[in-house]
């Protein structure tokens, strides 16, 4: 099986990268090799590569500049994600892309299962929306797995940016009223190599194609969140300006930004752990040794 990585350097695709080549004979891309700005690139590439699967871990992901810059993230999001699909289509390739929850409009009280209708509150989200759209029209064999607040050792992270601040200032006021699960880039990778290992054959079944949801168990809001990556470090010894109860919760009115965020960004997952009997633990779980790791590189304690 030859599985072309586009996205190798992002966050999901540096965790993708090890697992995909022990699956097979793997073309990792880094956006050099296939700029999704140009839609004629992605195409070139795939043609050259001749993949059995094509895995998308390229997006457009800066939410608020997208509101400044919508035609590129529409020909990241979509006009390339649609040249992917035909690609796929024609050459009998399956195709595992990657959305979002900002797909919805988090107005709904419960978490958000596969069927229900998309109804973006952003620029990013309407051009992820047109992406899943071109990748179902196509007509290829795909999975899509929709995500959300996705964070790793690595790259610019909500994680990241908190220790960062916490170190720096005294105290830290984090929106409390938008609420989704905290999913990691190594359990993202992890399921989603489980996914194309199915598709060699020899083994399980393929998954179904079509959309499925693809998040940690759990909810939190953003406070919970900061705090608790806060205390983690805190616990580890790790030097802090914030003191303990020095973040505090504010609504996101209070926080305006360019880009309007959904309040509530839950998803069902058990349309997945059902189809591959994925293990989808609780978000706090992957976050400890993310943030012990980000402690450890900045040369502390944890």
């Amino acid at each position: 099986m030859k599985i072309l990585l586009l996205g190798k350097n992002g966050q999901v695709g540096r965790e993708l990268e090890p697992l995909l080549a022990a699956l097979g004979r793997s073309v990792p891309l880094d956006r050099g090799q296939a700029d999704l700005e140009r839609p004629e690139s992605v195409r070139a590439a795939i043609r050259g590569a001749r993949p059995d699967v094509i895995v998308n871990a390229a997006a457009y992901t800066a939410v608020d500049r997208a509101e400044s810059e919508p035609e590129k993230a529409r020909t990241v999001n979509a006009e390339s994600v649609a040249a992917m699909a035909d690609e796929a289509a024609r050459s009998g390739a399956w195709l595992v892309h990657y959305s979002t929850d900002y797909v919805f409009d988090g107005t709904k009280p419960g978490s958000y299962v596969e069927t229900d209708a998309t109804c973006p509150a952003n620029t990013y989200g309407r051009t992820k929306r047109e992406g899943e759209e071109a990748v179902a029209a196509s007509g290829c064999r795909h999975l899509v797995f929709r995500t959300s607040w996705v964070y790793a050792a690595h790259g610019a992270n909500f994680p990241r940016t908190i220790l960062r601040l916490a170190r720096e200032r005294p105290e830290l006021a984090i929106v409390d009223d938008q609420v989704g699960a905290p999913t990691s880039a190594a359990r993202i990778a992890a399921v989603t190599a489980a996914a194309v290992a199915r598709l060699a054959g020899g083994g399980p079944p393929p998954l179904p194609p079509g959309v499925y949801h693809l998040a940690a168990g759990g909810a939190t809001s953003w406070h919970g969140y900061a705090t608790f990556v806060v205390d983690l470090a805190r616990a580890a010894g790790v030097p802090l300006a914030v003191g303990p109860g020095g973040i505090r919760p504010i609504p996101s009115r209070d926080y305006p930004q360019p880009a309007r965020r959904p309040a509530n960004s839950r998803l069902d997952t058990t349309k997945l752990r059902t189809a591959l009997g994925a293990e989808l633990p609780p978000w706090e779980d992957d976050v400890r040794p993310v943030v012990a790791a980000l402690c450890r590189a900045a040369g502390d304690p944890a």
